[in-house]
């Protein structure tokens, strides 16, 4: 190439850009003296370097005719090497382009690729003389491709239900994925993975890192690797591990379209915080050999990093060019890629323009602006290893935000520690003492039980302890603040009684996390039993110790995957589960409360008894929109059934709402056992008193008033629902196949509805004489006088 076929260029937009004839080159970088553009053949051979031309604005560029899409390259940047200045300039160093969109090769690890001498006696301070070529990969010319054909679902945050996946954890032992796309974005596409999304009930994927990373080089020494992901090098490159031979980022916008096409939407897990790189002794790879002092917050002492992260750098997105980068990646994979939102790695990082936390610091301020990033889905870890890093509840409004105090507060609960009923009424309720400000509404609070980084939900009624031994550290990595308990043995066991409370607690986690007022989030391969095997640091471990295992799910298993079907569909059904406004006990009608909490008693609870530190038994009631929904919570160890009275007249957030008492309806019953633990929307009535709710036990109660058109109007409801269309009557009949919920009209025989009831209860008849029997009592019985629940 001579210098006469070379031309200025343009500083914008920044990157390598095709335009049809050649390709321009721009990057940013403040205190460089110089920058070499290297072209590579498709062998990883260097061809020819070229110094670009022109500087402006900072940013170093050059236009160059004849390329094309899929040319290799890479830079050279020349200026200081003094580390105690901020200045880590080498030009022996080939270092990737900030914006590249696709990545060739794989680095390879050697001392080579560290801007210093390792071994010298001053460390840092030795300038390494050594190329570091070869064990870089290269950057690739990109063309710009099309993007995904299908609309967006658009999905309301209170109706959005997220499932966190990895995706070749998702993938990789999936016997219905071929084998090939096993791993990759591809195989995430397959009807069958898709299906079982769709049937779960789940309305966002949420994919841990897909950004082009690094696999740590003491993990590569010890036979492991970085599966999370959370150790980016590019912001704008897929992971090349997670594309098919042959494919490139067409594959992943392919996968978009194919989860968009099934309701789905797509949120990625982004780490903007910090970079591969690490700390003053780590590789140099790109931004730090780019400009050091731009890209990086640095100490007092500029030789070190201001590291909030616990990862040895802190990306500087206080600057405006760095700031600019990660909103250019963002646009990209919302514009181009198809994406719908994001969940921010330990974002507090990203809200430091200085040292302290701001909630309107420069990151945050140009997001809310930005036409585009404003309406996407944004989810924030509200925390860092920085002084004031913990933010819960901190974020401005349009952010939601992970709630490991929902997280904490319900394990507490569950496992039966004392004291915690106050927890779970705030955790239950939305979180509004956290996030009820400045018009932020329940959907902020994103409520999980696990998540990646812990227990699976299996492990966490398994284990008292973590077992991290494989993780190659002692046993030393991962928390220790789990709040976990093994019900009775360590780990697997055949043993039916703890399966069994197992169960229990298993399902009492689910229905608590879909019940409450929020975003839900489910973790990937919980729905079907995952264990870890009690680690609860799984970050290396690329391997069966992460991946879902899709071939050996069992009987038990499968039914609590019925069970987490049901309560996500129950959840959909029922609005008042997914409120759009926090509820604060305001009267939704004459003597009818939005919430109220009650004790077994049926007593509404007051202040005083909120403070019981034994208490582990209460009652929630919603209302609005012609409906009230009881849920009965019971956590008590120490009685097996916890008897909940409500009176005839049933007395519901501190008022008679007239009605009998057949019009209570069970929507869920917890127990794995004996009873069907659904009911379709109104499709059964309570005929009678229920049995107790039963030790670590959720059950959902709803009821419509059976003189309809007069207690919707009490509630405020709309003229349009005046008039109730009649149901069919049902009763139950028995069979050899366990029993079935049977239509009395239906004249073709027999026909399924809902789950399997257990069989040995009475036939139809006797059941009916039981039903009129009770209608009778509870027109006799004295307005004030208990049912028993």
């Amino acid at each position: 190439m001579t210098d006469s076929k070379l031309g200025p260029g343009n500083p914008r937009p920044l990157g390598a850009t095709y335009d049809g004839r050649g390709v321009n080159f721009a990057l940013f970088s403040a205190n460089a003296t110089r920058v070499d553009l290297c072209l590579f053949d498709q062998g990883g051979t260097e061809t020819e370097r070229i110094t670009l031309p022109e500087y402006s604005d900072e940013v170093w560029h050059g236009y160059v005719p004849g390329l094309a899409p899929g040319q290799l390259y890479g830079y050279r940047v020349h200026g200081p090497y003094a580390p105690r200045d901020g200045h880590r300039f080498n030009r022996n160093k080939l270092l990737l382009d900030p914006y590249a969109k696709a990545y060739a090769g794989k680095l390879i690890w050697d001392d080579c690729l560290f801007g210093y001498q390792i071994g010298a006696k001053r460390t840092d301070l030795i300038k390494s003389k050594t190329d570091s070529a070869r064990f870089m990969p290269k950057c690739v010319v990109a063309a710009d491709g099309m993007r995904p054909a299908h609309s967006r679902p658009d999905r309301p945050w209170h109706e959005t239900v997220i499932y966190e996946a990895h995706v070749k954890g998702m993938t990789a032992l999936h016997p219905d994925v071929p084998e090939p796309l096993r791993g990759t974005f591809a195989g995430l596409a397959q009807p069958a993975v898709i299906e079982h999304l769709v049937k779960l009930g789940v309305t966002a994927l949420e994919l841990l890192p897909v950004h082009a990373m690094v696999d740590d080089r003491h993990l590569v020494e010890e036979g492991l690797s970085n599966y999370w992901g959370y150790n980016s090098v590019g912001f704008f490159a897929p992971a090349q591990r997670y594309i098919s031979p042959g494919a490139g980022i067409e594959e992943f916008r392919n996968t978009v379209d194919r989860l968009h096409e099934a309701g789905i939407e797509v949120i990625l897990d982004v780490v903007y915080n910090h970079t591969a790189e690490g700390n003053a002794l780590g590789p140099t790879l790109s931004f730090r050999g780019i400009d050091n002092a731009s890209y990086y917050k640095l100490a007092e002492d500029k030789r070190h990093y201001h590291d909030t992260t616990g990862c040895g750098n802190t990306l500087n997105v206080g600057h405006p060019r760095v700031l600019q980068l990660v909103l250019d990646s963002l646009r990209y994979w919302v514009e181009q890629c198809g994406v719908d939102g994001f969940r921010f790695d330990l974002a507090s990082a990203l809200a430091r323009d200085n040292t302290d936390f701001d909630p309107s610091a420069s990151f945050l301020d140009a997001i809310g602006q930005d036409p585009v990033l404003s309406q996407a889905k944004l989810i924030a870890e509200p925390w860092d290893l920085g002084e004031s890093g913990y933010q819960v509840g901190g974020f401005p409004p349009g952010w939601a935000e992970w709630n490991d105090l929902w997280r904490d507060g319900l394990r507490s609960y569950w496992k039966g520690d004392m004291g915690m009923l106050p927890a779970l009424g705030r955790r239950i309720s939305g979180s509004a003492e956290i996030y009820d400000h400045r018009g932020r509404k329940p959907w902020a609070s994103v409520n999980f039980i696990t998540a990646h980084d812990g227990f699976t939900l299996t492990d966490l009624v398994s284990y008292n302890k973590k077992h991290n031994e494989a993780n190659k550290e002692n046993n030393q990595d991962g928390h220790s603040d789990n709040r976990s308990y093994n019900w009775g043995a360590k780990g697997p066991t055949d043993d039916p009684v703890i399966l069994d409370r197992r169960d229990r607690v298993r399902r009492a986690f689910v229905a608590s996390l879909l019940f409450s007022h929020g975003t839900p989030m489910l973790q990937m391969g919980d729905e079907i039993g995952r264990t870890q095997g009690g680690n609860n640091n799984a970050f290396c471990q690329d391997n069966e110790v992460s991946w879902v295992d899709w071939r050996n799910v069992s009987d038990r298993d499968r039914a609590f995957h019925e069970f987490v079907r049901g309560v996500v569909s129950l959840r959909a059904q029922i609005p008042l589960l997914r409120t759009k406004h926090f509820l604060h006990g305001e009267p939704v009608a004459p003597l009818i409360k939005s919430i109220a909490w009650f004790k077994p008693d049926g007593e509404e609870k007051q202040a005083e008894h909120w403070k019981d530190p034994v208490a582990k038994c209460i009652g929630a009631s919603f209302a609005g929109g012609g409906n009230i929904l009881l849920l009965l919570f019971n956590a008590d160890a120490t009685r097996s059934t916890s008897s909940f009275r409500i009176s005839a007249s049933v007395t519901c957030a501190g008022g008679s709402f007239a009605t009998r008492p057949t019009a209570w309806s069970v929507r869920m019953r917890r127990s794995p056992r004996a009873r069907p633990p659904f009911r379709d929307a109104g499709s059964c009535c309570s005929k009678g008193p229920t049995d107790g709710c039963a030790v670590r036990a959720c059950i959902a109660l709803g009821r419509r008033n059976c003189r309809r058109r007069r207690a919707l109007q009490a509630l405020g409801a709309g003229p349009e629902h005046g008039r109730a269309p009649r149901r069919r009557r049902q009763h139950r009949s028995h069979g050899e196949d366990g029993g079935r919920l049977v239509r009395s009209d239906d004249r073709r025989g027999p026909r399924r509805w809902g789950l399997p009831i257990c069989p040995g209860g009475r036939d139809a008849r006797a059941r009916s004489r039981r039903a009129r029997a009770n209608r009778r009592r509870a027109r006799a019985e004295p307005a004030g006088g208990p049912a028993k629940l």
